[in-house]
């Protein structure tokens, strides 16, 4: 039997690294895409021993080529597409470079939506496959900053949507919501995150590996970690005015896009 493949897009670090690597363990093949062919090689070295076939693929998913190309990829079929790859920045919206703030729709929002659409025909076809999009507490709840939040809440309703009108095909979409997570991405966005309290980090693999137990069980939404889904079961059940001002208060809702 062949072995199943899973394409996991930004896995050289983070969330998508520990995609990578619990796939690599449960006997999949990997198709990686990333930016940086460096840093691809060196996580396919650290899998090539539990992983079957590692394809690298690089690609910028803010470019139209790039998104072309791995979406030429996915139309020949994969059992697993994780959307991961994305991005914030730090700095109010009203001063924000333009084209930084089209780079970030694009990698949030446009590749998400052109990759699932390449990956979906093959996977009906097969009555088979699950995608898994990364979003954010940030897409649940108002106020968390303004174009990463919004970009993230897409993906929310998006993944929703899908999951709704794929019922019965055999194919499963899910929507991942973790929060504050030990990565890379907050430094490299540019956010100062030394006065937020230990209690709201999430490790990697408790992340993927909560994930996919709620994805096994029918979830399409999976909010990994207890904290988080107190926290958004509490934001929800709150007018949105008060859920903005506690975030405003307490959560950083402002310094970033």
């Amino acid at each position: 039997m062949p072995r199943p493949v899973a394409l996991i897009t930004g896995p050289t670090s983070g969330i998508g690294g520990g995609y990578a690597r619990r796939y690599a363990r449960d006997g999949y093949d990997l198709v990686l895409v990333a930016r940086d062919g460096e840093r691809l090689k060196q996580l396919a070295g650290e899998l090539e021993s539990e992983a079957g076939t590692i394809e690298i693929l690089t690609a910028d998913l803010a470019d139209a080529d790039g998104r072309a190309k791995v979406a030429e990829r996915l139309s020949a079929g994969v059992r697993v597409l994780v959307n991961n790859a994305g991005f914030g920045t730090s700095g109010e919206f009203w001063r924000s470079d333009p084209a930084q703030l089209q780079k970030q729709l694009d990698v949030n929002v446009t590749a998400v939506m052109h990759l699932t659409r390449a990956a979906l025909p093959a996977m009906v076809d097969a009555g088979a496959g699950t995608v898994i999009n990364i979003a954010s507490v940030a897409g649940l709840l108002p106020g968390r900053g303004s174009t990463y939040s919004a970009s993230k809440a897409w993906v929310v309703s998006f993944s929703e949507g899908l999951a709704n009108g794929l019922q019965g095909t055999g194919v499963g979409v899910h929507v991942v919501c973790p929060g504050y997570v030990r990565t890379e991405f907050h430094s490299r966005a540019g956010l100062d995150m030394g006065k937020l309290p230990s209690f709201l980090w999430l490790e990697v693999d408790d992340v993927v590996g909560g994930s996919l137990v709620d994805i096994a069980r029918g979830k399409v939404i999976s909010i990994p970690g207890v904290q988080y889904k107190t926290l958004v079961a509490a934001g929800n059940a709150m007018p949105r005015r008060l859920t903005r001002l506690l975030t405003k208060q307490f959560g950083s809702g402002s310094g970033r896009t």
